[in-house]
């Protein structure tokens, strides 16, 4: 590979320090914000994020602390299931996990730079893009679960029951509803803008908010608002249990299918990557008693599944049933 220009090296830095001024600025808008205010990153934001290109890294190696770095979604964290599983991992191997819980945009670019050792993640094209470029040696099936439009009861749009999520996504923006979205790079926010362009629909406007917030803050925006939002079946559920008043109004559409992967991270991104322990984090997550107890998360207390598993291993577990 050649080496940057400095041109290019100077552009690419600019863009990584404007990101985070973004960021810093929304952060100063939250704290500033009267209670009940929505405060609102712009998407560009996100998608600066998604598109920039790595910056040449430091090379001294980033301290774990003999922990394990995790980047995963807010979806795994929201939901409880890392809480549920992590403790034991620890007793089998002694190493330690710590979670980043991030969008799967910013967990791809932790990633890329070397600052997480393994990323659970689900928006299988930028995964596959994220692979072909050797920033991931090992990407293996874990688990998935699905989507769903959540809304108010009162359901202005009337998309309550509709079998085609598209279909209902158009209708709330005949409505100009009030929809918010993730707006932040995630798998979410990725499902969400293609359904809205199967829809035929470029959503701008006031009644469409780019939060650039996690899926548990996301959906307490959406019940302040009583606004529409799409939202990973687990953290509903998970949140719902806590007392969110949003309706479960559009669901079982295949395109709302939401497959979680685990990705190595190439050890050539950074010294400090640990690509052994990543590997036997993978084999770990993947083998059969695992995914037994990713099956069996969320059964007692909500009378469902909320993760399917769905490891190569697993799969041929169950192939002869």
């Amino acid at each position: 590979m050649q080496p940057m220009k400095m041109t290019e090296n100077y552009k690419l830095v600019s863009r990584r320090l404007c990101l985070g001024l973004v960021f810093l600025l929304a952060l100063v808008a939250n704290s500033c914000a009267a209670p009940g205010t929505a405060a609102v990153t712009p998407a560009p934001a996100a998608e600066l994020l998604q598109t920039t290109a790595p910056v040449a890294r430091d090379a001294r190696p980033i301290s774990r602390d003999g922990k394990l770095l995790l980047a995963t979604t807010t979806s795994t964290q929201d939901s409880g299931l890392l809480d549920y599983l992590l403790p034991d991992f620890v007793r089998q191997t002694g190493v330690e996990v710590d979670v980043v819980a991030v969008g799967t945009g910013q967990a791809l670019a932790l990633g890329r730079d070397g600052n997480a050792d393994l990323l659970l993640v689900h928006d299988p094209d930028q995964e596959r893009e994220f692979m072909a470029a050797g920033y991931g040696i090992r990407r293996e099936d874990v688990m998935y679960n699905d989507f769903v439009l959540v809304g108010s009861e009162a359901d202005p749009a009337g998309v309550r029951g509709m079998s085609s999520a598209a279909d209902a996504f158009r209708q709330i923006a005949e409505a100009r509803a009030t929809f918010v979205s993730r707006g932040d790079a995630s798998g979410t926010h990725a499902k969400e803008l293609s359904i809205w362009k199967a829809a035929g629909i470029e959503p701008t406007g006031d009644w469409y908010i780019s939060a650039g917030q996690g899926m548990g803050e996301l959906l307490t925006m959406a019940a302040e608002l009583q606004a529409y939002t799409l939202s990973d079946r687990a953290t509903y559920l998970a949140r719902q249990k806590q007392g969110l008043n949003l309706a479960l109004l559009v669901e079982g559409d295949p395109v709302l299918l939401n497959p979680y992967r685990v990705i190595a991270i190439n050890p050539k991104n950074s010294p400090a990557v640990q690509a052994e322990l990543a590997n036997q984090f993978i084999d770990w997550i993947i083998s059969v008693p695992v995914q037994e107890e990713i099956a069996q998360f969320g059964r007692q207390e909500y009378g469902q599944s909320l993760f399917m598993p769905d490891s190569a291993l697993w799969r041929a577990s169950k192939a002869g049933d």
